[in-house]
């Protein structure tokens, strides 16, 4: 049976869980394409649905040919292409979207080597870059404060080029209580700043913790004044600034330098 009606429930549910409110009511997102359901299906994510624009000619695609019997293993439904083109977020969809489970958040784990703090972050696009480049160096957690932006809305799960699936993501409700914690632990934080003259290559990176702040605003004073070492990303061009994503890219990579010539 093809679903044809935009006001069928099952619809009605996956188009309310664009809002965040709806998403954290169900403890459900929305993924979409071919390539992001391969990874929720590698990662072994709890696929919940999974949604088949009926005419639109995804059997094209190779990735979803080689995935196809582990799709059919899963609740599909099929939906006309009006009704898909209703509910998708993207402008150019190829066919084929799943309702997913959030992953039940884990303790922060303090004996990792490396832990990422995200202050404040509003970007969805940053977000899901920062969450990717964090996938790349293995990092296993991330800790995001409550004012960030919501992980699981779809431009966020989209940047992540299904990063999403490996990292305990773990949001505090107070991050200056958790990084006390953190410091409890014997964990060395780091905040970048503009208020210091310390390069991001003058420090070591051992057993610590890497605070990235808001793109506005940086990261928030009560947060700096905690911090062991204030890092700057050295400027010797006129850029005065980089973005969320690029700077945390930068300070994470030197990070990793620094263990690997340890």
């Amino acid at each position: 049976m093809v679903i044809t009606s935009k006001d069928n429930e099952i619809i009605k549910h996956i188009r309310k869980l664009r809002e965040k409110k709806y998403r954290d009511e169900e403890n459900e997102f929305i993924i979409e394409g071919i390539k992001l359901i391969e990874e929720a299906i590698l990662e072994n994510a709890t696929i919940k649905k999974i949604i088949i624009c009926d005419d639109c000619n995804i059997e094209e695609n190779d990735i979803y040919n080689n995935l196809k019997y582990e799709i059919a293993k899963l609740d599909c439904i099929y939906v006309s292409e009006k009704v898909f083109s209703y509910i998708t977020d993207v402008k150019t969809p190829q066919g084929i979207m799943a309702i997913i489970e959030k992953k039940k958040e884990e303790e922060i784990n303090f004996s990792e080597d490396l832990i990422l703090v995200l202050n404040n972050i509003q970007d969805p696009g940053n977000m899901g870059t920062i969450l990717r480049t964090a996938d790349s160096l293995n990092l296993k957690q991330i800790i995001i404060s409550k004012d960030s932006c919501d992980i699981y809305s779809p431009k966020v799960v989209r940047s992540t080029m299904g990063a999403i699936f490996r990292i305990n993501i773990i949001e505090s409700s107070d991050l200056v209580k958790t990084v006390k914690e953190m410091k409890k632990h014997k964990i060395s934080i780091v905040s970048t700043s503009l208020d210091t003259n310390k390069s991001m290559y003058d420090i070591s990176y051992k057993k610590s913790a890497i605070i990235i702040g808001n793109e506005a605003n940086g990261v928030q004073k009560e947060l700096q004044d905690l911090s062991d070492n204030k890092i700057i990303i050295p400027m010797i061009g006129k850029t005065e600034s980089l973005n969320a994503s690029v700077a945390t890219a930068v300070v994470l990579y030197e990070a990793m330098r620094d263990k690997l010539k340890k």
